[in-house]
């Protein structure tokens, strides 16, 4: 399985995110209390028939965005997701990566040259600034470095699972 990097609006990116994190704490919040005012009223109150009305609350919640994250619309937000949970699985095998670096792994440069552009891409799409983070910017330039000196461009187009097979965790 690969992932391949694509270009999304960072200002429409950031909109669209807070849009749909805010309809869904509300989608949330409504069901919640409909679902547990209706089981109240139905079976009367207590505490476990509040908190069943807020899991079916978050049920309920959880289905109609599931239903839209299929939607064009979401692509941008679909791709973050992906970004993130790729950048999770690659930071798991930073160590055995920075010492595959070491040893010339081209493998090893190629998933950390992902590493990399996948933490600005994020950084950028979110808004936030990378220079808070030396380690990682000197990091990043050694990886760029190293790269150039073995004839590979500096940017790959995205992760190719199949590199990180050869290292271990942690």
């Amino acid at each position: 399985m690969t992932f391949r990097f694509e270009h999304h609006d960072p200002a429409t990116y950031r909109r669209l995110s807070r849009l749909t994190g805010l309809a869904m704490a509300g989608q949330l919040i409504v069901c919640g209390l409909l679902f547990s005012q209706l089981l109240v009223a139905a079976f009367g109150g207590s505490l476990w028939i509040n908190a069943l009305g807020v899991l079916l609350g978050l049920a309920a919640t959880s289905l109609v965005f599931a239903v839209l994250r299929q939607r064009p619309w979401m692509a941008g937000i679909r791709y973050v997701w992906r970004l993130k949970h790729h950048l999770a699985r690659v930071s798991a095998y930073l160590p055995a990566l920075r010492r595959g670096m070491g040893e010339g792994a081209e493998a090893a440069l190629a998933v950390l040259a992902f590493y990399h552009q996948g933490m600005a891409q994020l950084s950028e799409l979110e808004g936030r600034t990378l220079d808070d983070d030396a380690e990682l910017l000197a990091e990043r330039e050694v990886v760029r470095h190293a790269r150039r000196e073995r004839g590979l461009p500096e940017r790959v187009d995205g992760l190719d699972l199949e590199d990180l097979s050869g290292f271990r965790k942690g």
